[in-house]
């Protein structure tokens, strides 16, 4: 048994004893308002001031924005955060290492068209103008904008003539090649962002390859680190029951949850071929169906469709739009198994909410999936696109000790997770990169 899988051992230590608030990982709030007085900021040998970074976000990407400042600033860090309405909560306003910058403003995707290309403008406009005079020497671009030529060529052209080493975060390599939707311009404008990065981050050795193969990138040019755990969404006391109870599942039924943006790469109609295969054995499993559409919504009405079709309807929950940090842990607490039924993926934030939860997961053998599922322990792993191979997962899942030991498994899985996708991981080799672009230099 490998190290990781050992650390999920039903012998392990909190197997033989209840779970306390001591295990439970400190929150996205409590590690941003971490004082100033109370650790040393972080200097390298040939530069005696403190490090400052600008933290390129995409305005929306609360968890893992909001993780990453936490991480940097408890490392004594300093962050100019270039954030949103959305992300000016007060665990960035009250740290004394960040300086909240809201240059995207109010991002409401319910705006007219007109309204949302006045504020990109603007939004752009007033990051060209921050850029000339910030002071920090270090971008680090979480994610690109709404216009992604001007970002991957233009906009890194101008960083690197106004002298800054930009760092960058690909959380997907070609994200037109997983939507279908690739172009020679699309990996063109990639390539060029790639090149010009003095240093890029991926979070699978797979991501890292393809960077390699695909667009030439040097070895030395990329770091794998770990997706760091979703902390900002809140885990409150509420019970598994509780949770079933309010959307109307039985204590009896076999839950399973879909969460996230419903879009053709996320392979929802295998998951519907296979519930409906469960519900002619045995009418008690229920589906939860979450999120909102992405891109076209004719794939989603296809789905529905299906659904219309079939004698399955009244066995599915639906909540077909943005669900709010706040809603979130209904469904997860609700749900006993989190299914990922991708046909094509690079890495999946939602396995690893799901595993913040505690929730183990069901997931495709698709990209890096497996390697983050450890059979038995934490999930189980079945053959993509192939929907009566999932029905029998699901199956040999519910007759499993996975679930007949949930919670303890539950805790298990949520330990792991803490400890393998830490976000004090992600700093360590992020500030470590941030050092030798700086040694270098100097």
């Amino acid at each position: 048994m490998n190290k990781i899988a050992s650390e999920l051992h039903p012998a392990s230590k909190l197997e033989r004893g209840n779970p306390t608030s001591e295990s439970r990982p400190p929150s996205a709030s409590s590690l941003l308002s971490a004082q100033a007085s109370e650790l040393r900021p972080l200097t390298s040998d040939r530069c005696l001031a403190p490090l400052r970074v600008a933290l390129l976000t995409g305005g929306g990407d609360k968890p893992y924005a909001l993780g990453m400042a936490a991480a940097l600033t408890s490392e004594g860090i300093f962050v100019d955060f270039i954030g949103s309405d959305e992300l000016g909560v007060p665990e960035l306003l009250t740290n004394g290492r960040v300086n909240f910058r809201n240059l995207r403003g109010d991002q409401n995707p319910d705006a007219k068209p007109a309204r949302k290309m006045a504020r990109v403008l603007m939004y752009y406009w007033r990051l060209v103008l921050y850029s000339a005079s910030a002071k920090p020497k270090i971008f680090h671009i979480l994610w690109n904008n709404k216009f992604q030529l001007f970002d991957r060529v233009l906009l890194m052209l101008y960083y690197k003539l106004l002298g800054k080493h930009v760092v960058f975060t690909a959380h997907n390599v070609n994200a037109g090649k997983r939507d279908q939707n690739d172009s020679w311009l699309n990996r063109l404008s990639l390539r060029t962002q790639f090149s010009l990065s003095d240093h890029s981050f991926v979070h699978t050795e797979q991501m890292r390859s393809e960077m390699i193969s695909e667009f030439r990138i040097p070895d030395s040019k990329i770091s794998v680190i770990p997706f760091g755990i979703n902390n900002t969404v809140p885990n409150t006391g509420l019970s598994s029951l509780e949770a079933k109870r309010q959307l109307g599942i039985s204590k009896g039924d076999r839950s399973l949850l879909f969460f996230g943006n419903i879009a053709p790469y996320k392979g929802l109609e295998y998951l519907i071929s296979a519930f409906g295969e469960l519900l002619e054995k045995d009418r008690s499993y229920r589906l939860l169906i979450v999120g909102k559409p992405k891109g076209s919504q004719s794939y989603w009405n296809q789905i529905r469709q299906t659904i219309v079709n079939s004698d399955i309807g009244d066995r599915i929950v639906e909540k077909i739009e943005y669900i709010p940090d706040e809603e979130t842990e209904l469904y997860f607490k609700a749900a006993d198994v989190l299914i990922l039924p991708y046909t094509r993926v690079f890495q999946s934030g939602v396995l690893f909410l799901g595993y913040s939860f505690g929730l183990p997961a069901i997931a495709a053998d698709v990209g890096p999936l497996k390697d983050e599922i450890i059979e038995d322990k934490t999930g189980l792993v079945f053959r993509a696109q192939d929907s009566s191979d999932l029905a029998s997962k699901i199956e040999k899942f519910f007759n499993s000790e996975l679930f007949r030991d949930r919670e303890i498994r539950r805790t298990q899985i949520r330990n792991y997770a803490n400890q393998r996708y830490s976000w004090s991981k992600v700093a360590e080799i992020t500030i470590g990169t941030y050092l030798e672009l700086l040694s270098s230099a100097a």
